[in-house]
């Protein structure tokens, strides 16, 4: 990328250089021609002459260097942000029917990486905090690519679902940000897990800045309901985003090599449904007796978790409406989450990186293959 930097700038500025060496010579040759052997009033009118058309040349020469340089700038910028130059140009749906086709496993847990990835856009995603205008972070830049973010605790196994991207779908599209690819990715998974529709759009960029790496921001699954309040309140979500969000717990499963937790949540932890909120409630939850952390497993299988705060949603005067509003209707939950997550995939993306790139909805596979 840093090579295409410096071409186009030497090409820019080569070529600026010309322009303008055309016009002094130009100048110079016409000064020097009309001066030496002039009569006074040929030198009066040829002065003026010259004077004349330096100043038309000079403006031609404005008018076009700033917009070639406008113009120019545009190019760079985008070159360096790894922006499309076109969006539109782009096929998307290309590269999600490429990430369904590297999904199934039978050598990952529950038989696919739908739940990690979309685990990966949720905390690539979720490290944005309002309130840091420095570095707010987010899905821009695609900081979990720098050691310090990556080896964030609240992180743990996400390399399985970045290496998976990087290794069998980057290479087919070189083109697309790391950003974009796992934001992307993370409503794959959900769509394909059975999930709601998400609107998605293209336009994070690649950051090169490895001290923009954030740590210490995800949510912890040890904490209480004043922890998921602060989080939240960081992310810029209100209680029902929060306890919507949060209900992504329906599909997939802590590792107790990574986390220190043990266990899905769900029955179904590669179909996403409102299951997580019905278990949450209709279950009889004891903290499980263990050389673990703390956790709640559930008394008629002992088969299922909840983590602390997943817990607080059950026992919350706060939350606790709303775990019942989606355990009651999961058309409302599905709704809420395909909003909830659209823009939580975006926090932290400048709004102009989104001005030519208009929400994209995809086909699922059972779609395409239709």
């Amino acid at each position: 990328m840093l090579k295409n930097i410096n071409r186009l700038n030497k090409n820019i500025s080569r070529d600026l250089y010309n322009r303008s060496s055309l016009i002094r010579r130009q100048g110079i040759k016409s000064y020097s021609s009309h001066s030496t052997h002039s009569t006074p009033n040929e030198s009066t009118v040829n002065s003026k002459l010259i004077f004349t058309t330096g100043a038309i040349l000079t403006g031609f020469g404005l008018v076009y260097f700033n917009n070639y340089q406008g113009s120019a700038n545009q190019a760079i910028a985008k070159v360096e942000e790894k922006l499309p130059v076109d969006s539109a140009s782009r096929d998307y749906q290309k590269v999600y029917n490429a990430i369904v086709d590297v999904l199934e496993t039978e050598d990952y847990d529950d038989g696919s990486f739908a739940p990690v990835l979309l685990r990966l856009a949720w905390h690539a995603s979720g490290t944005y905090s309002k309130y840091d205008k420095a570095n707010p972070g987010g899905s821009n830049k695609a900081t979990m690519r720098f050691k310090a973010e990556a080896k964030d605790e609240a992180n743990a196994g996400l390399e399985i679902g970045r290496d998976l991207l990087n290794n069998k779908v980057k290479p087919q599209f070189p083109w697309i940000s790391y950003g974009d690819l796992w934001t992307l990715a993370g409503v794959v998974g959900l769509q394909e897990m059975g999930g709601p529709k998400v609107a998605w759009r293209p336009g994070r960029i690649d950051g090169t800045d490895e001290r923009e790496a954030i740590t210490n921001r995800l949510p912890d699954g040890a904490k209480d309901e004043h922890h998921i309040q602060n989080i939240f309140n960081r992310l810029g979500f209100n209680d029902r985003e929060a306890v919507c969000l949060i209900g992504a717990h329906a599909v997939g499963r802590t590792h107790k090599d990574r986390s220190g937790f043990e266990g899905p949540w769900t029955f179904s932890p590669i179909s996403f449904s409102n299951q997580f909120y019905k278990l949450l409630l209709e279950s009889d939850w004891k903290e499980k007796q263990w050389d673990g952390p703390k956790q709640y497993e559930d008394q008629e299988t002992k088969s299922l978790m909840m983590l602390p705060t997943d817990y607080a949603l059950r026992t919350s005067e706060r939350y606790r409406p709303y775990v019942e509003k989606y355990a009651e209707n999961e058309d409302l939950f599905f709704e809420d989450f395909a909003k909830a997550f659209a823009k939580l995939i975006e926090l932290g993306v400048p709004l102009k990186q989104f001005e030519h790139s208009p929400p994209v909805f995809f086909k699922t596979s059972d779609e395409v293959d239709s």
